[in-house]
């Protein structure tokens, strides 16, 4: 069973940064690296919406709103992929979830970690 647990999150104030982490257990070396993972976060009363990709050939994607500021990385052999968040704002207030997309029918999310910025 494919499972995806984030640590990290935490409250910082404006300005500040955090690292986030996603371990990933129950998948093979091939199927980690040939998935794109990605952060997703989801603000209350908002939609989940995507913050960061990264694919198996190691192309990045941000959200606008990140760009410059937040970075996506990953450990193959650990198993592991990061966002490292600088310049964080009140506005980037959310749970942030990882995301591990391998093919349809292989999609996993974890259960979120709670990012707080305070102005």
């Amino acid at each position: 069973q494919t499972q995806l647990v984030e640590s990290g999150g935490g409250l910082v104030q404006a300005g500040g940064s955090l690292r986030l982490s996603c371990r990933v257990s129950g998948a093979i070396l091939s199927t980690f690296s040939g998935s794109t993972l990605a952060w997703y976060r989801e603000a209350p009363g908002k939609q989940r919406v995507l913050v960061a990709s990264i694919t198996s050939d190691r192309s990045t994607n941000y959200a606008d709103s990140v760009k410059g500021r937040f970075t996506i990385s990953k450990d193959n052999a650990k198993r592991t992929v990061y966002l490292q968040m600088n310049s964080l704002r009140p506005e980037d207030t959310a749970v942030y979830y990882c995301n591990l997309n391998f093919r349809p029918g292989y999609i996993y999310w974890g259960q979120g970690t709670q990012v707080t910025v305070s102005s």
